[in-house]
């Protein structure tokens, strides 16, 4: 089996979303499925990282502390399934800092990337804004859009992209990629 390599955006693809940040371990609260495709997705071979913009940082509202507590909740959470990721990558920038890695810009893709030392062309990458597909077309990888989080909202501005897959949510998307492919 070859190795395969998946990138997911976090907040409304792993865990609910709120346009007040999830600030702290107790309102990352994962979305249903979702621990459960990321099991799916290692079991499948596939190396799994998380890519995500932490503004929330730049914007004093939580510090790396707080974000770290959470991502040890997510791991936590993670091994009851027998799952893991392999990096998180964050940006902790604001909208206005003018860094490369605050998605749309690419920058948190091809860190991921260069840790991995591989080429991210045709590699999924797995996101609920329009940011994250953007993101993705930049690197040449494959876009996925899920409709949790920002999904349905995302998806009805969809048609100035080239045609993008959309799925209900993350267990989806895992089924779709580690079931074999009738073809």
């Amino acid at each position: 089996m070859s190795h395969r390599y998946i990138i997911l955006d976090r907040d409304g693809v792993i865990n609910q979303d709120s346009d007040q940040y999830i600030k702290s371990p107790e309102e990352w609260i994962p979305l249903p499925g979702s621990l459960e495709a990321i099991a799916r997705l290692n079991q499948a071979g596939f190396s799994v990282a998380v890519a995500t913009n932490q503004s929330g940082i730049a914007r004093g509202l939580f510090d790396e502390l707080a974000l770290n507590a959470m991502h040890q909740k997510l791991h936590h959470e993670l091994s009851r399934f027998g799952a893991h990721l392999d990096l998180i990558a964050y940006c902790p920038h604001g909208p206005d800092d003018g860094c490369g890695c605050r998605k749309p810009e690419p920058g948190l893709y091809r860190q991921i990337a260069a840790r991995w030392g591989i080429s991210l062309e045709d590699v999924p990458i797995v996101g609920d804004s329009l940011r994250d597909l953007q993101a993705a077309l930049a690197v040449g990888a494959s876009p996925i859009l899920v409709r949790t989080g920002k999904g349905r909202e995302t998806e009805k501005g969809l048609d100035q992209l080239s045609p993008i897959p959309v799925f209900d949510d993350l267990l989806e998307v895992a089924r779709y990629l580690t079931e074999p492919k009738e073809r």
